[in-house]
């Protein structure tokens, strides 16, 4: 299995990552598995953020994973692929963590570099890595 795919992985967990945060953030105050989405549509500050990020994370998945499997699927460079996929990971770690500390300029900067991250993946398959 490439590092990719275990990039592929990574994504896929890392919104559980966030939503741990907020939901278990100050001891988990308030928390109910019953009620879980009124629980969250009520967080604040940092936990609100955390949720946000989570609920990011899941929209970033599909096309990420997309192009890790595209970009493998054409037999794109290894080596190419694998640093994209690590690189998208890594940004959206800090991503995550802007938007929990409240960094949103800085966030949205990381935001960006994390998409073109998944552009890249898609020209690498594109031009063969040309």
């Amino acid at each position: 299995m490439t590092i990719a795919f275990w990039c592929v992985l990574a994504a896929a967990v890392m919104p559980l990552l966030f939503t741990a945060i907020a939901k278990f953030g100050e001891g988990g105050k308030g928390f109910t598995n019953r009620k879980p989405r009124l629980f969250q549509q009520n967080l604040e500050g940092y936990r609100a953020r955390s949720h946000w990020a989570h609920l990011n994370s899941l929209e970033a998945f599909p096309p990420f994973a997309a192009a890790v499997l595209i970009a493998q699927f054409l037999h794109a460079p290894q080596g190419r692929i694998d640093l994209l996929a690590i690189a998208f990971i890594v940004l959206r770690l800090v991503y995550g963590a802007l938007y929990i500390a409240d960094k949103a300029l800085l966030r949205s900067a990381v935001w960006a570099l994390g998409f073109f991250c998944v552009v890249g993946l898609f020209v690498v398959a594109a031009t063969g890595g040309g």
